[in-house]
């Protein structure tokens, strides 16, 4: 979550892991990125309007501060970004309620469902040295310099939930569906430099991290196999 918004996602210092200190703050260059993510439209609230969303910034309160609001439509509808003034919210346990001037009926309401609620990314609060904006990351291509350069693949998303490290989902090509993302720990120790003008991160990662989520061998399968009886 951004900071004043971005995807899905907020602003990022990459942590030294264990021991191991960081030996350099790496380069991150300005955005590429055209918006920066709030919340999404998730299902019509009420019979005015209203709009329950799923809270995609780590600075909701900011909405005070924010009467344009964008919406970007899912790629399925494929229409352009439509700017629109923002009346009212309330927070909902961990969801916020968003009440659009002139979205006034349920109908209304339901026509925007997925739609992504955004602002300019030139418009968000500008992040520390050495942090970067999650949704700037999306769509990055992962380079392992301790493999002569290999591209790893594309940051698909960033799992911020699953442990205590920020992980990288990232899309290994050539693979079937179910053996093609490995996660990569986004820390300082493995981080050399990122690039958002060209959509670039180089890392150098641990020996034998791609394979955590490898696929079985034949062999490694039978060996199972004949353990098991």
């Amino acid at each position: 979550m951004d900071a004043a918004g971005a995807a899905p996602s907020g602003a990022l210092t990459p942590p030294a892991s264990g021991a191991v200190p960081a030996v350099r703050v790496p380069d991150v260059r300005a955005s590429a990125q055209p918006w920066a993510l709030l919340a999404r439209l998730i299902r019509p609230h009420g019979r005015r309007g209203e709009i329950v969303a799923e809270i995609l910034t780590d600075f909701p309160e900011r909405f005070h501060q924010r009467t344009r609001l964008f919406l970007i439509p899912p790629e399925r509808i494929g229409t352009s970004p439509r700017e629109l003034v923002l009346e009212n919210f309330w927070f909902q346990r961990s969801r916020i309620v968003l009440k659009f001037h002139a979205v006034d009926s349920i109908n209304q309401a339901e026509a925007l469902r997925n739609f992504s609620v955004a602002i300019p990314a030139a418009e968000r609060v500008p992040v520390e040295q050495g942090s970067v904006y999650v949704s700037d990351l999306i769509g990055c291509r992962v380079f392992d310099l301790n493999q002569a350069g290999l591209e790893v693949g594309e940051v698909l998303d960033v799992d911020r939930g699953s442990s205590n490290t920020d992980l990288l989902v990232v899309h290994r090509r050539g693979l079937r569906r179910d053996q093609s993302e490995v996660l990569v720990p986004f820390v300082r120790e493995h981080l050399v430099r990122i690039d958002l003008e060209s959509r670039r991160v180089e890392m150098r990662l641990p020996e034998g991290l791609l394979e955590i989520n490898a696929p079985l061998t034949e062999e490694e399968k039978k060996r199972l196999a004949g353990g098991s009886e």
